[in-house]
């Protein structure tokens, strides 16, 4: 762990003991929470922030890391920048959605700048023409899968795929919210959630 975030985790941790047991900020609402922090760039409430959504964050840097070390030390980068960029959540999606995109954007990116840890994608290579992408996934069939084969194929699609999917299906993120936190059109989430789900299934099936 650098000195940088050594010394924003000591902060943190610092502050919060000043609060006490009776948090007067625990009933904030996450976006209350959010504009009191960029406001006076406060890392007391950040630290309130950071205990509500810690373990989400670890769960979801857990699946491009390689072990718990690895994961822990990742969660906090995405603390660290996430107190840099707070700032840039403008409410148009709860923020729980806005993390967890900013999570997965954040991961991405890890993976891909080091070509040594890029994750592997298992399934057979394919044109993107060679996906039926006139025929329709139902969201049904992706509800329906098993839990243990839709992990292993989850983990066989591109992070932006499976970004776009768990955002979709694990975190409810509407077309809108999708749009926002992607800052693409309509159409362009409905094409990129299409060809994920076909990718996905495509993998899914060749698991007996």
């Amino acid at each position: 762990m650098t000195f940088l975030k050594r010394l924003f985790l000591i902060l943190i941790h610092k502050d919060k003991k000043s609060l006490g047991t009776d948090n007067p900020y625990s009933q904030l609402t996450d976006e209350e929470l959010v504009s009191k922090i960029v406001a006076k760039n406060d890392t007391m409430l950040f630290g309130v922030l950071y205990d509500r959504y810690s373990r989400m964050v670890y769960n979801k840097c857990y699946g491009f890391s390689k072990s718990q070390d690895e994961a822990e030390d990742l969660t906090q980068d995405v603390f660290l920048m996430l107190f840099i960029k707070l700032a840039s959540f403008k409410g148009r999606s709860k923020f729980s959605t806005w993390l967890y995109s900013f999570t997965y954007n954040f991961c991405v990116n890890y993976v891909n700048r080091n070509k040594q840890r890029k994750m592997s994608d298992k399934s057979i290579p394919m044109d993107d023409a060679e996906y039926k992408l006139t025929e329709e996934v139902s969201d049904e069939s992706i509800y329906e899968m098993k839990a243990s084969k839709l992990a292993k194929s989850l983990d066989m699609v591109s992070p932006e795929d499976k970004s776009i999917l768990l955002l979709k299906y694990q975190d409810g993120a509407s077309i809108k919210e999708l749009c926002d936190l992607l800052e693409i059109g309509e159409s362009a989430v409905k094409m990129r959630l299409k060809r994920a789900k076909v990718k996905l299934l495509e993998i899914y099936n060749t698991f007996k």
